[in-house]
């Protein structure tokens, strides 16, 4: 992950599920504006920070699956 995706990971994990940044403080049941706080470069929780990653690199294990997935069922045709 680039230093830039580190700076931004709170809209880095919006824009990659689609959601906004009060859509993810319902979802982990956190205030809004504590999400807020860490889109705007504020230091968060090294926990949250792993979180995030790894929801990240899920999302994208599971475009990369679907995708081989759709491949699969093209070459089984």
């Amino acid at each position: 992950m680039s230093e830039e995706q580190k700076d931004n990971l709170i809209k880095e994990v919006c824009k990659e599920l689609g959601i906004t940044q009060k859509e993810l403080a319902e979802q982990l049941d956190i205030p809004q504006s504590t999400v807020s706080r860490w889109a705007s470069n504020e230091e968060m929780p090294k926990m949250a920070k792993m979180y995030f990653e790894l929801l990240l690199n899920t999302n994208q294990l599971k475009e990369k699956f679907e995708i081989l997935r759709k491949a699969h069922k093209i070459l089984a045709e």
